[in-house]
């Protein structure tokens, strides 16, 4: 069976966000005032042959913790839905 991953990686929210923060703090030069927060992340879209969601959301979370987040500095969610 084929699984589409739809995986979201996020700084930890103790961490400091540079890039966030740049983008928070440039908003107004575009009009858009009263924005509090941004996070700034990544997005990673996965399809992944598997036997069973299960086993689907096994590989995944391998992915995910050997190569896609860094664990020190990153948290990951995602879902998995049948093809």
């Amino acid at each position: 069976m084929k699984f589409i991953a739809e995986i979201d990686i996020m700084p930890h929210k103790e961490l400091l966000d540079p890039q966030g923060k740049t983008v928070a703090k440039n908003l107004k030069h575009i009009n858009i005032h009263d924005v509090a927060d941004v996070r700034i992340g990544k997005h990673v879209s996965m399809t992944v042959e598997a036997d069973s969601e299960a086993e689907a959301s096994d590989k995944v979370k391998n992915a995910c913790e050997k190569l896609l987040a860094n664990l020190i500095m990153e948290t990951y969610t995602f879902s998995i839905q049948a093809v």
